[in-house]
């Protein structure tokens, strides 16, 4: 489920679920692991995190998320782990996104230092509305940090995907390039941030980043009101079972 590469003193962690990366216990809790493992490695400084060819991950496993009160629930709070996980990361996370970018995907890319994406007819974004789902307070407010708030309401409101060149128009990536390419420009993206001075960058980083350690340190909406409001409800699994009747 999990692959890591070496590249000196950046690690590459893979997500490997094919055919699409969706994010069930099972992954998020390999990805926890491997994040971990990396984030206590003294030879590794900075990490990449990647997907596979055309999908870099489709979010949560909709299958979970049908799979009853109690599931849904370890899922959630799975997931919520992974993004503090990521929010607090010691060292810098490089998201090479390397195809579709929807949903749960989004939000693993959103709490990364840097994000590029592989050009091509692929999607990324917050659609969850659509697929009756509610983000949450905090992944709205991550979001509102990343691209601003009018742009942000606009996006989540309506559950828009944006293909690469209009995301990164929007702000939602910082770089673009080809598909071939995404995974050894992150690495080298990576790397750069080795060569600056470490205690000068590490402070900086802190800096830049305080207001999103904050916003998971302190949110203003509890998981149980979350899962209460926004993934426990008939049109919730409405939507969900027409998302599984879809022809593949």
């Amino acid at each position: 489920m999990i692959e890591i590469e070496v590249h000196d003193r950046v690690r590459e962690v893979r997500l490997a679920r094919p055919p699409v990366n969706a994010l069930d216990r099972q992954l998020i809790r390999a990805l926890d692991e491997a994040l971990v493992a990396q984030f206590d490695d003294p030879n590794c400084g900075a990490i990449v995190l990647s997907g596979a060819p055309g999908s870099f991950s489709a979010g949560l496993d909709v299958r979970e998320v049908t799979s009853g009160a109690a599931a849904v629930e370890s899922l959630v709070r799975a997931f919520w782990r992974l993004q503090e996980r990521l929010v607090r990361a010691p060292k810098p996370v490089i998201a090479a996104i390397t195809g579709h970018c929807p949903a749960g995907g989004m939000v693993i890319a959103l709490l990364c230092d840097h994000r590029i994406m592989a050009r091509g007819e692929f999607a990324i974004g917050l659609n969850e509305v659509q697929v009756g789902l509610y983000p949450g307070d905090t992944i709205h407010r991550a979001y509102v940090r990343l691209i601003g708030a009018a742009r942000a309401a606009s996006l989540l409101s309506r559950g828009a995907l944006l293909d690469p060149d209009a995301a990164l128009a929007a702000g939602l990536v910082d770089e673009l390039a080809a598909p071939q390419e995404v995974r050894s420009l992150a690495v080298a993206h990576a790397q750069s941030l080795l060569r600056l001075p470490p205690r000068a960058y590490a402070r900086t980083r802190a800096l830049v980043r305080a207001d999103l350690v904050e916003l998971y340190a302190a949110p203003r909406e509890s998981l149980d009101s979350l899962l209460a409001d926004g993934w426990a409800g008939e049109e919730t699994h409405a939507a969900m079972a027409r998302l599984l009747r879809r022809p593949s």
